[in-house]
């Protein structure tokens, strides 16, 4: 019994460190794959960025397209209403 108890004990062990080692390089593998990836979604986020001033600037001042739906649609209900 005792030979059977020292051998569990010992897979314990040795599973639980098979645990830890796993875990520590996952760790060390995110870290690295974050810093790679860094630049990347930096220089994505930049490009990103400028699409959206341009379409900023790009769009009349005055109404957009959902504005000038809803702004219609607001005409045609009031229209209908007082007739």
């Amino acid at each position: 019994m005792s030979e059977k108890l020292l051998a569990g004990l010992q897979l314990m062990v040795f599973g639980m460190g098979m645990v830890y080692v796993f875990l520590i390089v996952m760790i060390f593998c995110m870290k690295l794959m974050s810093k790679v990836i860094a630049p990347i979604a930096a220089k994505q986020k930049a490009a990103e960025d400028a699409a959206k001033k341009a379409a900023a600037a790009a769009k009349p001042a005055a109404v957009s397209g959902d504005d000038a739906v809803l702004a219609a649609a607001a005409v045609a209900a009031v229209a209908a209403k007082t007739k």
